[in-house]
């Protein structure tokens, strides 16, 4: 059975993740970053003060609501606990061995725009979600598709059934990449740091994670608000301190990443074009994986802030994919790098790297420079991680749930996908990671192609922001929702926040 399994699942994936996906994400990026006038540049500022800056200065960002919505920053919590996960650590590592020091430049390009395609995403969240009977936002892919793609001429069925492939996809990824993957690498790393039965780490897990998810999404913003800065700032302090013991060996990292990137080595080193495809194929596939630009996943988070203004959230998603890849992950290949396991001048794993697998690469950079204890920490540090994704990626499970079978029934998923926490314990780890990347292509491509479709209109709700808020331009009618109702209610509460700020300011 399993063999079966195995093959079906390399026969789709090879169709998912074949070139002409590939193409069409990195396609759907360029054109959202020109279409936006390269708002991840050319604003880079702005969005940064009135993101993560904004957390320090505006407490309607932090302050948890009284209703079913979450703030801000739970939103972005929430979105990271599933992004910041094993992609960052065992995902980066995976790539430098299949792929090369290369692979990690097209990670790096392919987050670039992927900031762009996870603006686009968050916008069209917010201007197509609604509230179901909890009184509870609900935006994701399925709803642009439906809603927004099915509005276009002789487009309704082909909307509504993208959006049901969507949910499906969405469904089952969920106890891919956001579970079995996740707590696969939880159980191995801790079973090899500290000798723990796998089966034991896994009935824990068990219990953790129930007792959270079955609580919702309010219980799991909470946890995660306070959980995901903690364990970034921890794990950041750790890769920065490496770096910094081995600062000579970076220029020769960023040398070999660069060649890698485009196939500059010796003739021993193989085919030119085979390398570059390959460091290709595996950045942008390990880069999707970790933070999740282009699948249509974070956006189901996004939708139940309480932000009014749906470019506000976009550029949340734009800070997601910025913290989770170009921070993150960068780290985490500097580090290894840095380290020893790889030889710069091949890009080749060394033997002793070779031995103990890419899933222990972190492990092993790590262990020398801080012995045992390193090994010890990057368990937990990956215990963390891949807990935090599995809370976060169970919300986007559930909400595909609710689309397909309605809201009185969510309980049932949760308790389903706590269940399949035990399976993911046991499940042979390169099946779960093979699994985890088939559904994420098949995610990709409903989502992405709304996206594309869709792309005049959140160019055009950009513009509007840009214009109201940054220019300062009056007299326009600002684009917050594309249903007459919600759209009506949130100028209401918008007209009242600038009020209040104008107010405060007057004040000061």
């Amino acid at each position: 059975m399993i063999q079966i399994i195995t093959d079906v699942n390399d026969f789709i994936n090879g169709l998912v993740w074949g070139w002409p996906a590939l193409i069409l994400l990195g396609f759907v990026g360029v054109l959202m970053t020109i279409l936006t006038k390269f708002f991840q540049i050319t604003h880079f500022g702005y969005w940064i003060r009135h993101t993560i800056g904004q957390v320090f200065r505006d407490k309607n960002v932090t302050a948890h609501t009284k209703d079913r919505t979450i703030s801000q920053f739970q939103s972005l919590c929430t979105a990271l606990a599933a992004t910041v996960g094993t992609g960052n650590i065992v995902g980066v590592a995976g790539a430098i061995a299949v792929g090369g020091p290369g692979a990690i430049f097209w990670m790096w390009l392919i987050a670039f725009f992927g900031m762009m395609t996870n603006f686009s995403e968050n916008v069209l969240g917010i201007l197509y979600r609604r509230k179901n009977s909890e009184g509870e936002w609900c935006g994701g892919a399925m709803y642009y598709l439906r809603d927004g793609l099915g509005s276009k001429k002789h487009c309704k069925t082909l909307g509504a059934v993208l959006a049901v492939l969507f949910a499906v996809f969405c469904l089952l990824a969920s106890f891919g990449i956001g579970n079995m993957s996740q707590v696969n690498s939880m159980v191995s790393n801790v079973n090899h740091a500290f000798n723990i039965p796998k089966i034991a780490v896994g009935i824990f897990l068990f219990f953790a994670v129930g007792l959270v998810i079955i609580g919702g999404l309010k219980r799991v913003a909470s946890f995660t608000e306070k959980l995901v800065p903690f364990m970034v700032i921890l794990y950041l302090i750790g890769t920065i301190i490496i770096i910094c013991m081995n600062i000579t060996q970076i220029p020769a990292v960023f040398v070999s990443i660069f060649k890698g990137a485009f196939a500059v080595k010796s003739a021993a080193g193989g085919i030119v074009g085979a390398g570059i495809a390959k460091a290709m194929q595996m950045g942008m596939k390990r880069g999707v994986f970790s933070n999740e630009a282009g699948l249509g996943s974070s956006v189901m988070v996004h939708s139940s802030s309480n932000v009014i203004e749906p470019v506000k959230q976009g550029m949340w998603g734009i800070f997601e994919v910025f913290a989770d890849t170009i921070i993150v992950c960068t780290l985490t290949a500097l580090t290894i790098l840095s380290s020893g396991a790889v030889n710069l001048t091949t890009g080749q794993l060394t033997a002793e790297a070779e031995a103990i697998g890419s899933n222990s690469l972190m492990s092993y950079a790590f262990s020398q420079t801080f012995g045992s204890v390193g090994s010890m920490f990057i368990a937990l540090a990956i215990l963390l991680f891949a807990y935090s994704t599995v809370l976060g990626w169970s919300h986007y499970g559930s909400k595909a749930f609710e689309y397909l079978f309605g809201t009185k029934l969510v309980v049932v998923y949760r308790i389903i996908f706590t269940a399949i926490v035990l399976a993911g314990s046991v499940i042979e780890a390169q099946l779960a990671w093979n699994i985890s990347d088939t559904f994420n292509g098949l995610m990709m491509i409903p989502n992405l192609i709304g996206v594309l479709v869709l792309s005049p209109l959140v160019m055009k709700c950009t513009s509007n922001y840009v214009a109201r808020r940054i220019r300062k331009q009056t007299g326009i009618t600002p684009m917050l929702s594309m249903f007459p109702d919600i759209q009506k209610a949130q100028e209401k509460r918008l007209k009242e926040r600038l009020a209040s700020l104008n107010e405060r300011a007057a004040k000061v």
